[in-house]
């Protein structure tokens, strides 16, 4: 059987009259915008706003993507003409919808040349980062280009250029990322020009963000699908939800997308928002991988579809809640009872297995930035408690049936080979206590935490984590 056409722009009119296309000339964009980790959260999410802007007549603010892990993503678009798939799923129902906002991807193949001259070029104006929390770790000697590193060279080259600064805007689940990025830009162009901090200071702008779109692993199986239905193969399509949020600090340099024409907050102090987003959505996540996985749970929905998990997760919330100050423009009400619609939606289908992903950079911003204030205002956190217990469980690779489980983790790997030589639950989060990037000195000398988390590990060792989570109560 001879395989379908790939998506491209030849093939655009052969789709079926439900699939959105882009609806704007391509060949007049003008690449705008760099985006650096075009993977499928960019793709749900930042490439899609860009692409609302085409639409509506603005065509400066095309993108070029750079990939710094592996080539794929540019096999996969470059003979798509860029385009791919936006599968949107609610209620059992999907949309979807050509996005045509890429226009080219460049790998970190052999040199980085090609990728610090796309961040350099004159019409560049706006660069956005989705690299995990991973990428704003100081990178080690000898390790290949960074995005950081990447950036640095490409300021330094604007600035020989006699060219504007940029707004660089680092979209990740980060609290702080921005300042974060912009320290270690200042960093690296500083060991090169002592001078560039100044410059940087005076022409770049790196404003907090926040952004929220659930976005499961695209499979094999989805891209079958696709084929079946449209007629033409998809190797880079995305799956998501219908809800998206992009809230972005008012603070740029130079030229910038009129976001708030397509539903982008664009507001004088991002914190709240980023707050609330990490404490309780991503939170929430987190402690769902780890507690859910061990019970031997697949996704999302499933954890909360069941009374216990999602009674759990509204204490999480109430605990969560608690360190949050009020926010204009944030009803947290409101965002607690649509958060767990998104979560109970089956039509996502959110594997546990994805968001357990690089747990001990998450629990800081997500758990234990709450389990801080709490502890310091002296109050108990019982549901806090457990989720960092199971996460401390889930390094042993197995969960409560004992099936293996694959533990994915790129800064976790001292800390998982010490648990692994320790047995009672006392050794083991005192090893977690002495890991002062994940747990700070000062909580971990709590004694009453320290005795809380251990009784927590205790109750998941022995009873498993269904049975752990209606304790909680």
């Amino acid at each position: 059987m001879r395989a379908p056409p790939r998506l491209g722009s030849a093939t655009l009119a052969r789709l079926p009259q439900a699939i959105e296309r882009p609806g704007y000339d391509r060949e007049k964009v003008e690449v705008g915008v760099v985006h650096i980790g075009p993977g499928a959260f960019h793709r749900a999410h930042q490439a899609v706003v860009l692409d609302d802007i085409l639409r509506r007549g603005d065509l400066r603010w095309g993108v070029t993507g750079l990939s710094l892990r592996s080539p794929t993503l540019r096999d996969a678009l470059q003979p798509q003409d860029g385009l791919y798939t936006l599968a949107v799923s609610q209620a059992g129902e999907t949309r979807r919808r050509v996005i045509g906002s890429i226009r080219e991807v460049i790998a970190l193949d052999a040199s980085p040349i090609p990728l610090v001259e796309a961040l350099a070029r004159q019409s560049t104006r706006l660069v956005t980062l989705t690299i995990t929390e991973a990428g704003y770790v100081a990178p080690a000697p000898r390790k290949p280009a960074t995005a950081a590193g990447l950036i640095a060279a490409a300021l330094m080259t604007r600035r020989g250029r006699g060219l504007g600064g940029l707004t660089i805007l680092a979209c990740d689940n980060l609290e702080g990322a921005g300042r974060r990025l912009e320290e270690l830009v200042c960093a690296i162009a500083a060991a090169i020009d002592p001078d560039m901090p100044d410059w940087i200071a005076a022409n770049v702008r790196f404003p907090a963000c926040m952004v929220d779109r659930i976005t499961p692993a695209t499979t094999a199986a989805d891209i079958e699908a696709f084929s079946s239905y449209a007629g033409v193969e998809d190797r880079a399509m995305v799956r998501t939800e219908a809800f998206s949020q992009w809230v972005i600090e008012d603070r740029f340099a130079g030229p910038r997308p009129e976001f708030e024409s397509v539903g982008v907050q664009v507001v004088s102090d991002v914190a709240p928002f980023s707050k609330a987003k990490l404490r309780l959505l991503n939170g929430a996540h987190s402690a769902m991988a780890y507690l859910g996985g061990l019970a031997g749970l697949t996704y999302v929905h499933e954890f909360v579809q069941n009374p216990a998990g999602a009674a759990y997760v509204e204490r999480l919330w109430d605990e969560a809640e608690e360190t949050l100050g009020p926010t204009v423009g944030l009803d947290l009400a409101a965002y607690r009872t649509r958060l767990m619609a998104r979560f109970r939606d089956p039509a996502i289908a959110h594997a546990l297995a994805q968001i357990a992903i690089d747990g001990s950079l998450k629990l800081p911003p997500q758990l234990v930035s709450s389990l801080a204030v709490r502890t310091e205002r002296g109050l108990p956190s019982p549901a806090i408690d457990l989720a960092i217990a199971g996460w401390v469980k889930w390094q042993s690779g197995r969960d409560d049936a004992g099936a293996s489980v694959e533990v994915r983790d790129a800064g976790g790997g001292a800390l998982r080979r010490r648990l692994a030589r320790l047995s009672a639950p006392e050794q083991r989060i005192g090893a977690l206590l002495n890991e002062v990037s994940i747990i700070p000195a000062p909580l971990a000398a709590d004694t009453r935490l320290r005795a809380e988390l251990v009784d927590a590990l205790r109750r998941l060792d022995t009873k498993g984590a269904r049975a752990a989570l209606v304790e909680v109560f």
